[in-house]
C-alpha cells in the first residue's frame, strides 16, 4: 500500500490504518511501522510552532530603568524585548494555542498523536499537569490513548521532554503515531540580576521518523548540585 522514493512518499493521499483512526500522509514523519525495516530512521523535529505574548518589556528602557550600562541586556545577553502575559493567557493558554496551531497548519489529525509531553516549571495546579488541559484539543477526535505527562527541571525541562519524545518514538513501545512536545513558561522575576532574563512564550514540536531536523543516537549528559 506504500511506495517511497528515497525518503519521501510518492503520494501525499495515500492512507494507513491506524490504530486510533485514519491519517492522511502528507508529512516528512508519517511512515506507518508496518514499512519500516528495524530501527525509525532520522528521529527529530518534523515541524515547529512557537508562540509569544502580543505584549513586551523593551530591553534597552529596561536597561535605562534599572542603570546599568547599555547594551548589558541587549548586547551581554542577547535580548531585545521582553515578552509578558495580560490577565487574559496562563500557561494553559499558551501551551493550547502552540498545540492547536502546530497540528492545524500541518493537517495533522488529533487521533496520530501517540504520545504528549511538556516540559514547564510554571504551575497554576500542582496536583493537575498542563498535558491534561492539552487533551480537550483531542476529544472531538476521540484519541484519549496519548502517553506522556509534564517534565519540572528548570530550563531542562523541555529539553527532557523532546529527550523523551525521540526515545519513545526509537523504542519497542512505539506504535506508529507522531510524539508531540511542548515546552512553554513564564517567568516573571523580581528586580535584581534575574529580571532581564525572564520572559513568556511556549514552543510545540512534531517528532516522528524521517525529520527534516534530526537528532544524533548519541546523547551527553551532565547534572550538578546547581542545575
Amino acid at each position: 500500500h506504500w511506495l517511497f522514493v528515497g525518503r519521501w512518499m510518492c503520494a501525499n493521499r495515500l492512507q494507513e490504518g491506524w490504530r486510533a483512526g485514519r491519517v492522511f500522509s502528507n508529512m516528512p514523519g508519517s511512515v506507518p511501522p508496518c514499512a519500516q525495516s528495524g530501527w525509525p530512521k532520522d528521529v527529530g523535529i518534523i515541524a515547529m510552532e512557537i508562540y509569544f505574548p502580543a505584549q513586551y518589556v523593551d530591553q534597552t528602557e529596561l536597561e535605562q530603568y534599572d542603570g546599568v550600562d547599555a547594551g548589558k541586556y541587549t548586547i551581554g545577553l542577547g535580548q531585545s524585548k521582553m515578552g509578558f502575559c495580560s490577565d487574559r493567557e496562563d500557561i494553559n493558554s499558551l501551551c493550547l494555542t502552540v498545540v492547536e496551531r502546530l497540528l492545524e497548519r500541518n493537517q495533522i489529525p488529533y487521533e496520530s498523536v501517540g504520545r504528549l509531553e511538556v516540559g514547564t516549571e510554571t504551575i497554576i495546579d500542582k496536583s493537575k499537569a498542563v498535558k491534561t488541559v492539552l487533551m480537550q484539543l483531542f476529544q472531538e477526535s476521540g484519541n484519549s490513548d496519548v502517553e506522556g505527562i509534564d517534565t519540572t527541571n528548570a530550563c531542562y525541562g523541555g529539553t527532557a521532554a523532546l529527550f523523551n519524545a525521540v526515545n519513545w518514538v526509537e523504542s519497542s513501545s512505539w506504535d506508529g503515531r507522531y510524539a508531540l512536545v511542548v515546552a512553554g513558561d513564564i517567568a516573571v522575576y523580581a528586580s535584581g540580576s534575574a529580571r532581564p532574563t525572564g520572559g513568556a512564550g511556549a514552543v510545540a514540536m512534531l517528532v516522528g521518523p524521517n525529520a527534516p531536523l534530526s537528532l544524533e543516537r548519541v546523547v551527553c549528559v551532565c547534572v550538578s548540585l546547581c542545575d
